[in-house]
C-alpha cells in the first residue's frame, strides 16, 4: 500500500513539474497571475534541481528508491494501471541520458526564473 502512495506521489511530482514547464511560459504570454506565485515558481526550481543534482550524482530519484525498496520482487502481478505507469514514468535508458536531460531540463527552468520573474508585477495584456 505505502508503495503505491508513493507511486501516486512520484507521478504527481512528474505532473507538476512536466506541466510547469509549458505553463510558465504559456502563462507569461497570456498575462496568468499564477504563474509568478513566489513560492509554486521555487517549489519547481528546488524539485527539478534536487531531480538534476540526484542524477548528476548517479543516483535514481529518491521515489523510486523508495518505492523499488517497498515493493521487492513482485509475488502476484501488478494492477494494468500500476503496470503502465511504470512503464510510462520509469525508462530503462543509461544513467548518462537522464543526466544530460535533467540538466537541461534544470538549465531551462532556470532561464524561465530569469525571463518570466516571479518577483515582478506581469506585464499587462491587452
Amino acid at each position: 500500500m505505502l508503495a503505491e502512495v508513493i507511486l501516486v506521489l512520484h507521478v504527481l511530482v512528474i505532473l507538476f513539474n512536466v506541466a510547469g514547464l509549458a505553463v510558465i511560459p504559456l502563462g507569461a504570454w497570456r498575462g496568468w497571475r499564477f504563474v509568478r506565485i513566489a513560492w509554486l515558481r521555487l517549489l519547481h526550481l528546488a524539485l527539478l534541481g534536487l531531480v538534476a543534482a540526484q542524477a548528476l550524482a548517479g543516483r535514481a530519484c529518491i521515489l523510486t528508491i523508495w518505492q523499488q525498496s517497498l515493493t521487492g520482487n513482485h509475488a502476484s502481478p501488478q494492477p494494468l494501471i500500476m503496470h503502465w505507469v511504470d512503464h510510462l514514468i520509469y525508462w530503462n535508458l543509461p544513467m548518462a541520458f537522464f543526466q544530460l536531460l535533467y540538466s537541461a531540463v534544470f538549465l531551462y527552468v532556470v532561464a524561465l526564473t530569469v525571463l518570466v520573474p516571479f518577483w515582478g508585477a506581469p506585464a499587462a495584456r491587452n
